[in-house]
């Protein structure tokens, strides 16, 4: 099973997903939107830039969500794209739980800090000193966020910790989210959900960029996270190209990815909940970006 969303990037001025227009032509029922304040937030479906599409596949029920929020934090031109992949027995009910919350959590952390003037870019947090920022570190767009994403997804997974209607002892998700205001693109990675964007190379081509990293166990830095927290990282023989992550004296539950919300069996062991960042000025020359699950390159 896979789910994806695109957004086109190219058109900067009056960069607009016109909800009301695509309702009145469109089959999605009306509980497919989310209304708040200024903001709204569609939950799948296709509008004039943005097009959400999730296929169940052959395992069990879909456990994939996705959500993009026009006039995020209540700015006209702000969008936030979000695709979570749930894994575990209750991986549904993680994915949606965190696709509900997390939209809110960023937008109310994103206002207090602008409120306070705190942009965190003095964070010299451990696990999130390697947070891919491509020498950006001083433009201000990433400086405002990169605080308020961490901070959020911390939020979120304690929240997720506490919510007593989903076991999410053994059940978690990934995160891949975008943020986009003018030309500026910020995108938070957790887990093996990727986005990548299509751009023009030589010859007006088009070429896919992946903007994020797989953040498999078995990447040098996980690795040695998870092991310093005495967690183990190896493949089973019948996969011997899956890396997972192991409990310390039991052989589960075999993770396959050293990121991720809930999952609390691992979060002892390795297993953190803190995104990596990176941001990207676009061009004229960037079309769109695909938010996608496993799943979807996988078929």
């Amino acid at each position: 099973m896979g789910a994806c969303c695109s957004i086109g990037v190219h058109k900067f001025e009056g960069f607009m997903m016109n909800f009301e227009d695509d309702e009145k032509g469109s089959e999605v029922e009306n509980e497919d939107y989310i209304k708040n304040g200024d903001c709204e937030a569609r939950l799948q479906g296709s509008s004039k830039f943005v097009s959400m599409f999730t296929k169940q596949g052959r395992k069990g029920i879909n456990q994939d969500a996705m959500t993009v929020w026009q006039n995020f934090t209540g700015e006209k031109d702000m969008f936030f794209c979000g695709v979570f992949d749930g894994h575990g027995p209750l991986g549904h009910k993680v994915a949606r739980h965190v696709r509900d919350i997390l939209p809110s959590k960023l937008s109310s952390s994103y206002k207090h800090s602008q409120t306070n003037g705190f942009n965190g870019s003095d964070d010299t947090d451990e696990e999130n000193k390697n947070n891919n920022d491509n020498g950006n570190c001083h433009n201000p767009f990433l400086s405002s966020w990169k605080a308020t994403l961490i901070k959020s997804f911390k939020e979120m997974d304690e929240d997720l910790s506490a919510e007593s209607t989903i076991d999410s002892f053994c059940s978690g998700t990934t995160a891949v989210a975008l943020l986009k205001q003018g030309d500026h693109l910020v995108t938070a990675n957790l887990g093996d959900s990727r986005a990548v964007l299509c751009t023009r190379g030589n010859n007006n081509k088009l070429v896919s960029v992946q903007l994020t990293v797989d953040l498999k166990p078995n990447l040098e830095l996980e690795a040695e996270r998870i092991k310093k927290c005495e967690g183990r990282v190896f493949a089973m023989d019948e996969e011997p190209d899956v890396f997972r992550v192991w409990m310390p004296d039991e052989d589960c539950p075999g993770l396959a990815m050293a990121r991720a919300f809930g999952d609390f069996c691992l979060k002892d062991f390795g297993l953190i909940s803190t995104p990596e960042i990176s941001y990207r000025k676009l061009t004229n020359r960037d079309e769109f970006v695909v938010l996608a699950t496993d799943g979807v390159r996988k078929t």
